[in-house]
């Protein structure tokens, strides 16, 4: 009786200290900069009007401090290098704030911070109006949506700090965009750059994704051949590489002011809708595509219909334009008609988007 008493206390005992070992062998897993849908506020601090005003084709990285509150309300701060980006909206006249280019030290950057791992990140700022911005992350939720190779994106508030003036904006929104080398590895892929490649050379199941996504969001300013707002990412370099789109500013469901069409598209507003794929002797290649669309609706329309800091009005006039898309692609006769579009020989389904120029 003894011997089973203590027989039973050993193995309590035992129970008892390797459930303890287990609990605190469990790391505590820090959320990510992409894992949260919260918006973060952010502050850059520095010669903030050095850095904007550096816009030629030659600019330079600029010392600037980014700091924010971490969970536990404690400030962080982080020395990071900025300098600005792009084309268009780095083109002095066209934009407020030129976007920017955060570059990332892991000697500098706390591991318990949710920038940790991080290198380069696109920072997108207000071109005209801070509404854009917001508009235009939701795109690349839907993207996320449509197909997890894409890119993966967190809405900020962006206060500007100008030591050097002793000025401090207001808090204005802007997009941090996952790195493309992070969006690829995630993937399990990597980057293709530097080759040209034709889209009938690309995976046929996400180069359609991707082609029927740009159409939904009225997106013309795109094209596979010349890299243009489109990533290229492959399982390696011999394998047939999968589309990723991003950039959307242009996009008529964003429908910001600045936003024009290509001339060579012969299109009199971004709201006008032009299927770029590739001619297609056989639509019922889309059928899926289009079936795959079909499932996401709800999702989709979640997207505007559920976010509390939108316009009610962009949100009505949002609606309608996604209930045009799907009109089209549950009619057989007008999905005929757009997406046939590349075919015609009398339209402008051969022009190919290059972008602009880095002169």
């Amino acid at each position: 009786m003894k011997r089973l008493a203590r027989s039973f206390f050993i193995t309590c005992f035992l129970s008892c200290f390797l459930c303890t070992i287990g609990k605190t062998q469990v790391p505590q897993l820090a959320v990510g900069l992409f894992d949260s849908e919260e918006v973060l506020n952010i502050q850059l601090s520095g010669k903030i009007r050095e850095l904007v005003k550096d816009r030629s084709d030659d600019m330079q990285y600029h010392d600037i401090t980014l700091s924010y509150k971490a969970s536990d309300s404690s400030l962080v701060t982080i020395p990071i290098q900025v300098k600005t980006r792009g084309h268009f909206r780095r083109t002095q006249g066209n934009c407020s704030y030129p976007p920017l280019m955060l570059n990332f030290s892991k000697d500098y950057t706390p591991q318990n911070s949710i920038f940790h791992n991080q290198h380069k990140i696109k920072l997108v700022t207000p071109c005209k109006n801070e509404k854009y911005v917001l508009q235009e992350y939701l795109v690349y939720k839907l993207s996320n949506l449509v197909s997890p190779k894409s890119f993966r994106a967190r809405l900020v508030k962006v206060t500007y700090n100008d030591t050097d003036k002793g000025k401090i904006s207001e808090p204005l929104y802007g997009i941090l965009l996952e790195d493309e080398h992070q969006m690829a590895k995630r993937n399990n892929s990597i980057l293709i750059e530097g080759k040209m490649v034709r889209p009938e050379r690309t995976i046929s199941e996400d180069y359609l994704k991707m082609a029927v996504f740009e159409y939904m969001i009225g997106n013309t300013d795109w094209s596979v051949q010349y890299y243009q707002n489109v990533k290229l990412i492959a399982i390696d370099s011999s394998t047939m590489p999968s589309t990723v789109p991003y950039d959307f500013d242009h996009a008529g469901i964003v429908d910001a002011p600045y936003a024009k069409p290509a001339e060579a598209l012969q299109l009199g507003s971004i709201r006008v809708r032009r299927y770029r794929g590739y001619c297609m002797n056989n639509l019922s290649s889309l059928d899926g595509i289009f079936s795959h669309f079909n499932q996401l609706k709800e999702d989709i329309y979640n997207v505007y219909t559920k976010n509390t800091l939108l316009d009610q009005g962009y949100v009505k006039a949002t609606v309608k334009f996604l209930d045009e898309f799907y009109k089209t692609i549950n009619n057989p006769k007008l999905a005929n008609t757009d997406f046939d579009y590349p075919c015609r020989k009398d339209g402008t389904g051969n022009v190919v988007i290059q972008g602009l120029d880095k002169k």
